[in-house]
């Protein structure tokens, strides 16, 4: 009869040391929510790509990892520019991140704001998937953040209440919002405009009562924030810098998850993000204008630049190029002048 309770007893061992090992178990030392960050949330390609990452991730590990995205830098205070570090600080959990708001923290992420680097989506693939997107996601890497996968924000394109844009002399003088970057100061003080730093919040109020005569901002934004409803009613498409986003995951908490676990957020991510980029471009490719045929029924007068034509605003921020490449990296940069050149 002990012998019989013996084999019991093993047995009932080796069902609680296998449950102790199964996603169940795993899951009891998850956090009952991850939080995500985000500048924009949905029906804005930024919000709907995170959206996407975190259902592709809840269903994948059948609820295991739960994840919610906290749009308008929330967890931040707005403050895009201190997403990255308090993510390194344990604030927040996962970003889908601009390479722009990360950029004070990253240098290097400056390579996609350098005037004029890129004349068309072939050449943001042609960074991001090559040399140079790996060295920056190495970067990234070693601060403590896992880089995933590369979203899209897409090409920074430029409206004002005042005048079309077709010269740099249209821009002189006026009072646009950018970004808190330095380097967009530069670029904007060389072509003869005011820049004014602010954040995307306090942009739209700016906008609407004048206070800034124009901003900077892929189509998509342009759209979904009815920016033709505050005055801007003059939209120039010159391509001159792009915001590509970035899945990460704080290190910490990556590394408490099970190597499946790991697995399923780092491919999530990946797909997640090629939806997005796929958004993020539609209606505004030389095969589909139905974005821009859009905003041009709305009352705004779009302008796009020819390759001659953007030429006097890319020898005005010619200095501003050079400057910066030495601060991004010399060979970083050239890196990714030769994968636009070999596209």
């Amino acid at each position: 009869m002990k012998s019989g309770w013996k084999l019991v007893a093993a047995l009932a061992a080796a069902v609680v040391a296998g449950a102790l090992q199964s996603p169940t178990a795993e899951a009891q030392s998850y956090k009952a929510e991850y939080k995500v960050s985000t500048v924009l949330g949905a029906p804005f390609p930024w919000g709907l790509m995170a959206q996407r990452w975190v259902d592709l991730v809840k269903e994948r590990t059948g609820g295991r990892i739960v994840m919610k995205v906290y749009p308008g830098t929330s967890l931040v205070g707005g403050d895009q520019t201190r997403e990255f570090t308090a993510m390194r600080q344990g604030v927040i959990d996962m970003a889908v991140g601009s390479t722009i708001n990360w950029s004070p923290q990253v240098p290097e992420l400056n390579l996609f704001s350098l005037p004029f680097l890129m004349p068309d989506f072939e050449a943001i693939d042609a960074i991001t998937q090559g040399e140079a997107g790996k060295k920056l996601f190495d970067i990234i890497a070693a601060k403590d953040i896992v880089p995933l996968a590369w979203g899209e924000n897409g090409f920074r394109e430029l409206s004002n209440s005042k005048r079309a844009i077709r010269t740099p002399a249209d821009l002189k003088g006026l009072k646009l919002r950018v970004v808190g970057s330095p380097l967009f100061n530069d670029i904007f003080t060389a072509l003869g405009a005011n820049p004014t730093q602010m954040s995307w919040a306090d942009a739209q109020p700016a906008l609407s009562t004048g206070a800034v005569d124009g901003q900077e901002n892929p189509l998509s934004i342009f759209k979904n924030a009815k920016l033709h409803t505050v005055s801007q009613k003059h939209l120039t498409l010159w391509h001159y810098v792009a915001d590509p986003l970035i899945f990460a995951v704080s290190k910490q908490v990556l590394a408490s998850f099970s190597e499946a676990d790991q697995k399923i957020v780092r491919e999530a991510a990946i797909e997640a993000g090629k939806f997005g980029v796929e958004i993020a471009r539609k209606g505004a490719t030389p095969e589909d204008q139905s974005l821009l045929k859009e905003i041009g029924a709305s009352g705004v007068e779009v302008v796009s630049l020819s390759p001659a034509e953007l030429k006097p605003f890319q020898d005005a921020t010619k200095s501003v190029y050079e400057k910066w490449k030495t601060r991004i990296g010399v060979d970083l940069v050239t890196a990714a002048e030769k994968a636009v050149a070999a596209r």
